[in-house]
């Protein structure tokens, strides 16, 4: 997408939107295929918490992806999607036997957490194949609330509780088909990943009934020219080697599986604004644009930076600008950024967009959450509206006084 490409968009469907661009995600689909070529059966299960407009999810599953779930309405989404019960992997955490009873009643895999469910599910459904979400203990990822496999995680069974685990599948006689782990976002570290596979492959040899090993996912992007990314090649080349040899140990291939969500749709995402005001302070000069956190909050919430273009006058001369939201307390999107002057009425673009930004829209201070357009083929596809007033209202009750 060129910048004029964005600037069309904006003129036909306003500001602010989300643009997401689909070739971007299927390179960065082949690209993660490609690196584990050498395994005989690979499962790219896109993870759909990252962003789950239903077109998105539609376009994942023609290059060949699965879906990675957490809740019961990300698998209707991604049955309605059309994706096969079988091709939809379910991964709650701290949700009810009952949630996990109706998606299992859908048809999709079932990824269980802890004990307790685990013998409730296993004593009810022993008939029913389960994976087991296990916690290796070994930290990997950047940001400590994306980091999920520490001691004190709440995500998975302790790999400690191994006996546990097993003492139950043997009481009540459930199948175990897969084991999973998940270490964390924005891993750079490839030994640390690697050595927080062989607990897993350790794991996996307390069961003889497996079809699959989850790795999880976490790769890093880039955010920025320059910026350190996971190294997909030389991990799928070292662990592609090692998945190899373990399933010639266990006697039966098994499939790799993986559940990228950033990898695939982060960097295929852009977010466009406008600037309403550019005003002078007696140290700052901030850009105020027609969004806040209520649709980006990945800045306040993470700390993490997205790159910002002024796409409307590209090659002005660079000036230090805070760029801030209009939502009425702090509201920081980037704080003494350099970018190309920016004048009252340009479009800004935020990169790196397309994972974790609409998902985590909110209405906050009564704002309507934006539309998303889909790049296909040189062409714009509106993919949701944007809010309006009666969006807003259409679950509110009035009551009498």
């Amino acid at each position: 997408m060129t910048h004029q490409d964005l600037l069309s968009i904006v003129r036909e469907y306003e500001s602010p939107i989300y643009v997401y661009d689909a070739s971007k995600m299927e390179a960065q689909y082949k690209r993660l295929s490609s690196a584990f070529s050498k395994v005989k059966k690979v499962k790219i299960n896109y993870a759909v918490k990252a962003l789950s407009n239903i077109s998105v999810l539609k376009l994942l599953h023609s290059f060949g992806a699965g879906m990675d779930t957490v809740s019961i309405q990300e698998v209707k989404l991604a049955l309605d999607a059309g994706v096969p019960a079988e091709k939809i992997i379910y991964t709650p955490n701290g949700v009810s036997l009952e949630e996990i009873e109706k998606a299992a009643q859908l048809g999709v895999q079932i990824n269980i957490d802890n004990l307790s469910i685990l013998e409730q599910f296993g004593t009810r459904h022993p008939k029913t194949p389960v994976c087991i979400r296990v916690n290796p203990h070994v930290m990997a990822g950047g940001n400590t609330n994306i980091s999920v496999g520490h001691i004190d995680s709440k995500f998975g069974i302790s790999i400690h509780q191994m006996p546990h685990i097993k003492r139950i599948v043997e009481n009540t006689k459930m199948t175990i088909n897969g084991i999973h782990m998940h270490t964390g976002s924005d891993i750079l570290d490839i030994d640390v990943f690697l050595y927080a596979s062989e607990i897993l492959f350790e794991a996996a040899k307390n069961f003889k009934n497996l079809e699959f090993i989850d790795f999880g996912s976490g790769f890093k992007v880039p955010y920025k020219a320059g910026d350190i990314e996971t190294n997909i090649e030389e991990f799928g080349e070292k662990l592609t080697e090692r998945f190899n040899l373990f399933c010639k140990n266990y006697g039966k291939e098994l499939t790799l599986a993986f559940e990228p969500g950033k990898f695939l749709v982060s960097e295929a995402g852009k977010f466009l604004v406008k600037v309403n005001v550019v005003k002078q302070t007696t140290s700052t000069v901030f850009a105020q644009v027609d969004s806040g956190f209520n649709h980006l909050i990945r800045p306040m919430l993470y700390g993490s930076q997205h790159e910002i273009e002024n796409i409307s006058n590209p090659n002005g001369k660079e000036r230090f600008y805070s760029v801030v939201g209009y939502i009425c307390e702090t509201d920081t999107f980037a704080n003494n950024r350099r970018i190309s002057e920016i004048r009252e009425g340009d479009i800004l673009s935020f990169s790196n967009a397309g994972a974790y930004c609409f998902t985590m829209a909110s209405n906050y201070n009564s704002r309507y959450r934006p539309a998303e357009v889909l790049w296909h083929k040189d062409k714009a596809h509106l993919i949701r509206k944007r809010e309006t007033f009666e969006d807003l209202v259409k679950n509110q009750l009035i009551f009498d006084l």
